[in-house]
């Protein structure tokens, strides 16, 4: 991949901009030691949406690991809960794609308040659900609309220059995952109590209105995006407003130059035409990246999917002492996001070689746990994995969006998901037939997964070559 050619339709040269704060113009020296009200503007609105990121894990951590004892209790049997259990990832399967899309075209703001708002219901229902029937209802909004960091991340990548984008988006996944720690803790405490289920579940719903509110205060009009003379500072700015183009065209006479007298469409038309253009570049310029995403999102779901079991049969390890190992992990993974500046700049933001190092050693960790002899090297290998998993998941996310449609960042993150998605729907099928050769097995198949994807990635490597240090 030529980053700084290899382009989606719309894209320019002029997005990777030498200025030093998105959607500022080139400032003097005299003028370069001021602080910029609209920058320090902007990096308050960075924080919130942090916040936002934050809030939404926390509440979802705080229910999603009773969610099995609490169909058990409502005599659902293992089957039926493993079937409601998969609704919720064919659900994402489908919706995240069309969300992300319409995100696109109604604009950021909307398309975030909608979808906080419906999957708030979706758990309030889940803590009225007496019955199945409730329970798996309630897993429809949320399925369907629960796509707040997807949307948060198609933001941020339209409110920051090429550049920083994978040091702010990995800063963000580090702020959400701190809330994924914390929100396990008080649900865990809250559920002991009577009614504990029920009274968790109310308190996420009012979480998720908190965010809902946050959303709504954010200072949405002081807030500019990157912007070039070719078309894209109108579609970036509908992006992040949902005007018109005759909205704009009445409000501004350089967004004419885009597509003077165009009449916009029925937003469902809209959705369908970028759609269109999303196919046509998934199968030209970027199938290598999403083969690798769903290859990467399956090897290590299937690292994690037997561990418990794993560590007990090899090497009599309690699921207690497993768990603080994985909450170890977890907070590891939290901590991993500030690690990509130093790296980034070592790289000179070079992301496809950034993912092809932090792949490789991936697999490596994944070969480690496989004919590990001691839990010393299982350690080993969980703590290294948690820092090449985060920074390869930021990098791949940042190929996305560099090799696609600059003014469809939230159908390209949506489509991510949508891989991902795919994967978790695979990886119990294949979980299960590597768990039949051994307790090994799924660690090992998640390797020669990696393997594939390093294969893939370095037969592309002309192509994707370069950097973005200029």
């Amino acid at each position: 991949m030529e980053l700084r050619n290899r382009r989606g339709p719309g894209a320019a040269p002029e997005l990777i901009s030498a200025t030093s704060k998105p959607g500022q113009e080139p400032r003097t020296e005299a003028e370069a030691g001021t602080p910029d009200p609209g920058a320090l503007r902007d990096r308050r609105f960075l924080r919130c949406l942090y916040l936002v990121g934050f809030l939404d894990l926390f509440g979802v951590s705080m229910v999603v690991p009773l969610l099995s004892l609490h169909i058990k209790s409502l005599g659902a049997s293992p089957t039926v809960a493993g079937l409601v259990g998969s609704s919720y990832g064919i659900l994402q399967l489908f919706s995240s794609t069309l969300v992300g899309c319409w995100s696109d075209v109604t604009g950021r703001q909307t398309s975030l308040l909608v979808c906080i708002l419906f999957s708030a219901f979706g758990y309030l229902i889940l803590g009225a659900s007496t019955n199945v029937f409730l329970f798996a209802l309630s897993r429809v909004p949320v399925g369907i609309f629960k796509h707040t960091l997807s949307i948060s991340r198609a933001l941020l990548s339209d409110l920051v220059s090429e550049k920083e984008r994978p040091l702010v988006i990995g800063q963000f996944n580090t702020a959400s995952s701190v809330g994924f720690i914390l929100g396990p803790v008080v649900g865990g405490y809250l559920t002991e109590l009577d009614g504990g289920f029920y009274l968790t579940c109310f308190i996420c719903f009012l979480v998720f209105l908190l965010n809902a509110g946050l959303v709504w205060l954010f200072p949405w009009s002081d807030i500019k995006v990157n912007r070039t003379e070719n078309g894209l500072r109108l579609d970036k700015n509908r992006a992040l407003w949902g005007k018109t183009d005759n909205e704009f065209q009445e409000g501004s006479p350089a967004a004419g130059s885009a597509a003077p007298g165009k009449t916009a469409g029925p937003p469902w038309m809209e959705v369908m035409s970028t759609l269109r253009v999303m196919r046509s570049l998934l199968f030209s310029d970027l199938w290598d990246i999403f083969l690798v995403r769903l290859l990467m999102a399956v090897a290590v779901m299937l690292y994690y999917s037997n561990f418990v079991l794993a560590l007990k049969e090899r090497f009599g390890v309690s699921p207690k002492t497993t768990g603080y190992l994985i909450s170890y992990s977890n907070t590891l993974g939290a901590l991993a996001g500030f690690a990509l500046g130093p790296i980034l700049r070592l790289y000179r933001h070079d992301s496809h070689r950034i993912l092809l190092h932090s792949t490789t050693l991936t697999f490596l960790l994944l070969l480690l746990c496989c004919t590990a002899r001691t839990m010393a090297a299982v350690v080993l290998s969980s703590t290294l994995l948690c820092f090449s998993t985060v920074i390869g998941r930021t990098c791949i996310m940042d190929l996305q969006l560099t090799v696609g449609w600059a003014q469809a960042s939230g159908t390209l993150i949506g489509m991510g998901q949508s891989v991902t998605a795919m994967g978790r729907i695979i990886e119990p099928l294949l979980s299960g037939v590597a768990q039949e050769v051994s307790p090994c097995g799924p660690p090992c198949l998640g390797s020669a997964l990696a393997l594939v994807a390093i294969f893939i990635m370095s037969l592309n490597k002309p192509r994707h070559g370069g950097d973005r240090s200029d």
